[in-house]
């Protein structure tokens, strides 16, 4: 969708946003959505000149431009709400989640903040009591009615919800380069070993690392999605609730075709970001990337076409499985202003919300009842996939392994990186679990 277009439909939203604001600060009122669905919104009792902090990791590209579009539909139903974006750079979060457990520890949290759905949630700020249930917002919203089913358990501990998804992201996607597989002769690969043979046509042809990659995360992403090719949705699955060990042999198929897959990537990814990885690719440097599809969000943000700057497909080998991850937002239990940051909330789970988010994002909306003619091509795949593909959870992004867990495996890859030895990274990866218990 192009610029233009979402600025005309962000404004339409505003000013219908803005109407309803001005009858009330503290009365419900009902809005209807461009699919002519009507939602009734409580707009909180808020005194003026209150201030919202909300933390995330939201900086550049399509994220950033996507909170951008979300904070105008907030502006406009509370204006006498400032919205203080206490954002932060680098690693897929992993900067923003260190200053934000400094602050967690000093009892200086912010209003509301960034969170993925899954053990990243429940396994660490749940459980060190840091956040407020969130049930009688469902419940006034109409919210279970619209969140999907597979949800909720995800943010949810002993019968208590504990944040609001605004999205859906897949993590599962190969993006490519048309004009250089056209001019190699080379198909979108369907299976590992299609990609294998894809990538070593395009090294032998001359291409030094037809698959991009960025900064160590994105190596752990990578790594995911190559598991899922190589073990498949149920051992995968498995890894994570113990019925399938680490020292088994699918997984050490899965590190072989992990190790195998990083002899064709750049030696200079770990001074390059996500984006800079897809920039590789729309510049023909490379013919491929692994990356969630907030890559999309990235290509239309820089002015790129689908079909002609650039093509996708599921990670050879996970066609029909959707690898998913889901930003959300929670309200900290001791939130300076808790009125500003339940009206912050009640936004980031409206369907106007939503809709204004998630088409610039390069997500799909959590909800079930967003607008479709809102949404991209891709992005209308991804909502089909979503309704009818296997549904398993990201390691990078939160959903599978709380944040003790998963950095001991970011430890074991930071040391594969450097050695290459398969036997010590599955030794170390046995050891990861034992220790998370």
């Amino acid at each position: 969708m192009k610029r233009k277009t979402l600025t005309f439909l962000g404004l339409l939203l505003v000013l219908a946003m803005v109407a309803a604001a001005c009858s009330s600060d503290s009365e419900d009122t009902t809005t209807t959505a461009a699919g002519g669905t009507e939602e009734t919104t409580t707009t909180a009792a808020v005194a003026m000149d209150s201030q919202v902090e909300v933390f995330s990791w939201w900086t550049g590209g399509g994220e950033a431009a996507g909170l951008d579009a979300m904070i105008v539909v907030f502006n406009a139903a509370y204006p006498n709400i400032e919205f203080v974006n206490s954002a932060v750079a680098g690693g897929a979060g992993t900067n923003a989640r260190a200053v934000l457990a400094s602050r967690l520890q000093a009892n200086d949290p912010p209003d509301s903040w960034q969170g993925h759905a899954g053990q990243e949630l429940i396994g660490t700020y749940v459980a060190a009591d840091q956040l407020e249930a969130l049930n009688f917002l469902y419940d006034e919203m109409g919210w279970l009615d619209v969140m999907p089913e597979t949800l909720i358990p995800l943010i949810s501990k002993d019968g208590n919800i504990y944040s609001v998804p605004v999205n859906i992201h897949r993590s599962n996607v190969l993006w490519a380069n048309p004009t250089v597989l056209a001019d190699a002769g080379i198909e979108m690969p369907a299976t590992l070993d299609d990609f294998f043979t894809a990538l070593e046509a395009l090294k032998t042809g001359g291409m030094e690392a037809p698959l991009a990659m960025g900064e160590q995360w994105t190596t752990m992403h990578l790594f995911e999605t190559i598991m899922l090719a190589s073990m498949g949705p149920d051992a995968w699955t498995g890894l994570w609730d113990g019925s399938v060990a680490w020292d088994s042999a699918e997984v050490t198929q899965g590190l072989d075709d992990f190790a195998k897959i990083l002899t064709y990537t750049n030696e200079d990814a770990a001074a390059l970001a996500w984006q800079d990885a897809g920039q590789l690719v729309l510049d023909g440097s490379s013919a491929f990337n692994i990356m969630g599809d907030w890559q999309e969000g990235f290509f239309r943000e820089v002015g790129s076409e689908p079909q002609t700057g650039y093509i996708w497909a599921a990670t050879p080998g996970t066609d029909g499985n959707f690898q998913f991850l889901s930003d959300s937002f929670v309200l900290a239990k001791s939130a300076p202003d808790r009125d500003a940051a339940i009206a912050w909330l009640t936004v980031a789970g409206s369907l106007e919300g939503q809709d204004a988010f998630n088409p610039v994002k390069g997500s799909i909306p959590a909800r079930s009842d967003g607008d479709r003619s809102l949404y991209g091509e891709y992005l209308l795949s991804a909502m089909d996939d979503w309704a009818t593909d296997t549904v398993v959870g990201s390691l990078t992004h939160g959903v599978v392994a709380n944040d003790s867990w998963k950095s001991e495996i970011d430890t074991a890859i930071g040391l594969f990186l450097i050695d290459g030895d398969v036997a010590g990274f599955q030794a170390a990866l046995v050891a990861a679990q034992e220790a998370s218990g």
